[in-house]
């Protein structure tokens, strides 16, 4: 058995160098990709420089359920809800399975394939071609049934290639449904957070309401007593119905949210309808995880997906130069072929064929050196969008979290201010109401504790979204579970392998 399998092994070599060979006397003659490759490399985080915007903080990366901080069911479950019903993510799921499809398609190039074929033709042969006598100028049935098998050598990779390039391109579609779920979840989350916004500005609105009426009272009793005119009354009267008109247009932002959260939730308008008050808390502590540049790179599903896409075409662009050598398909093929019915199943219409059949690229007026041109175009894309995407993430982090630390420093001035606003309108009022001061003072007051108020309020409501925002920058609990060392490496060394090509990159397919 040894023997048989090593006389094998050495049939296949040497059919191998022989074809290697006559490849080389042709291809140096004719189509060859001498000249193209690319000299573009992803970037190492290592090599951006972060250590003064993201330092570490000894911090944790987010859980998936990274939502439950703020102590709001209600967004818990309408984020759950989206999960099921969201014809975006439904989306991103067809092409997962689309990706599957092509991976199962490219699958079967590398395996032998095997057909039975049945025919039954009716014919008259002609009396002045190739057919003699008896058959000449008769009408013949024939029939004919095969059982036929080929397979492709795949001597250069071409098959195998493509096959990696399809799992590669399936892990990436599957990163691409977690940005969608990434998405949606912190769509959901900042737009209920949004919500809760017009809620808080909405009691500041309906307080100031009241005190614009508080105002108004103030003003009547005044021209009564002859220390104010009509003048004053209706510029009461006025700022009353401005208050009034700020919190309909509230109630307008507030059901249009609604609607929009319904939208999310991949249902009709009138979901929004039932979606209560948010009660959202403030959060955890803001503080980054160590050594999150490198981490980043398994924890951001959009970096992992354009990760696996410059691994895809890393192996399209050593399909694209299997091309170049030529195709090796085996074929044989046994069954019966026969005039009527009565000779067919007889060992005298016994029919059989072998042989290999080769394709050789002789020329094709630069088809080949075109497509893979095209590849390693592709190849440069992948690579700059994997650059870009990398630093938009640390952007992103470092972003966000600065957006916090000053909304921290902002919201102390802020509520110093709105303590002091209030209490110089309450000062104004109670003077106007003893007849100490006019009415521009306690209007001016007024607006200015209705700015203070508005002021904190959307100082805290900022925060919780930069909040959400650095959640979702951090990947929102999203680890890929193909993410390891040796794959990492794997990546770092892909452009390497296409710069020289001689160097082989192992494949990081799954």
């Amino acid at each position: 058995m040894k023997t048989q399998t090593s006389q094998a092994n050495t049939v296949a070599r040497s059919l191998k160098l022989g074809v290697s060979v006559i490849s080389f006397a042709v291809l140096s003659a004719c189509a060859n990709y001498a000249g193209i490759h690319s000299d573009k490399q992803i970037d190492p985080p290592q090599q951006l420089e972060t250590t003064q915007s993201l330092p570490q903080e000894q911090g944790h990366w987010p859980s998936v359920d990274w939502v439950d901080q703020f102590g709001d069911a209600q967004l818990k479950a309408l984020i759950a809800e989206a999960l099921q019903g969201s014809p975006t993510l439904d989306q991103a799921r067809a092409r997962v399975e689309q990706a599957q499809a092509y991976r199962e398609t490219a699958r079967a190039s590398t395996l032998p394939h095997v057909n039975a074929d049945y025919s039954l033709t009716r014919q008259q042969f002609s009396s002045t071609a190739l057919i003699p006598p008896p058959y000449a100028g008769s009408w013949q049935t024939e029939n004919k049934g095969l059982l036929s098998a080929s397979y492709d050598l795949d001597l250069w990779g071409k098959n195998r290639e493509a096959l990696r390039a399809a799992v590669s391109e399936q892990a990436a579609s599957e990163a691409d449904e977690e940005v969608v779920k990434l998405t949606l979840d912190t769509s959901i989350a900042r737009s209920y957070n949004e919500l809760a916004r017009l809620y808080a500005l909405r009691d500041i609105a309906q307080q100031e309401v009241a005190r614009r009426e508080q105002i108004d009272r103030i003003t009547a009793g005044r021209i009564a007593t002859g220390l104010d005119t009509e003048v004053e009354r209706k510029t009461a009267e006025a700022n009353l119905s401005t208050s009034r008109a700020n919190v309909s247009a509230l109630d307008g932002s507030i059901l249009t949210t609604r609607y929009q959260l319904a939208a999310l939730l991949g249902k009709g308008p009138d979901r929004g309808l039932s979606i209560t008050r948010p009660a959202l808390g403030v959060g955890d502590d803001v503080r980054l995880p160590d050594n999150l540049p490198a981490d980043l790179l398994s924890r951001r599903p959009d970096i992992v997906a354009a990760r696996w896409r410059v691994d895809a075409i890393t192996h399209e662009v050593k399909e694209a130069k299997a091309e170049f050598y030529p195709d090796i398909n085996l074929s044989a093929a046994i069954g019966l072929d026969a005039f009527g019915f009565g000779r067919f199943l007889s060992a005298a219409s016994r029919t059989a064929s072998v042989g290999p059949a080769i394709h050789l690229p002789i020329f094709d007026a630069g088809e080949l050196r075109a497509q893979l041109k095209g590849r390693y175009a592709e190849f440069d894309y992948a690579v700059a969008t994997y650059n870009q995407t990398l630093i938009g993430a640390l952007s992103g982090v470092a972003t966000q979290l600065a957006q916090i630390r000053s909304s921290d420093a902002q919201l102390g001035d802020a509520q110093a201010a709105q303590q002091a606003a209030r209490e110089a309108d309450q000062l104004a009022t109670t003077q106007y109401k003893a007849g100490l001061t006019n009415q521009l003072t306690v209007l001016n007051a007024d607006v200015t504790a209705l700015n203070a108020d508005e002021a904190v309020a959307n100082l805290k409501m900022n925060r919780r979204d930069q909040q959400i925002e650095l959640a979702s920058s951090l990947g929102g609990g999203y680890v890929d579970a193909s993410a390891d060392t040796d794959h990492h490496t794997d990546v770092a060394a892909l452009s390497t392998s296409q710069v020289n090509p001689g160097a082989t990159a192992r494949s990081t397919a799954r």
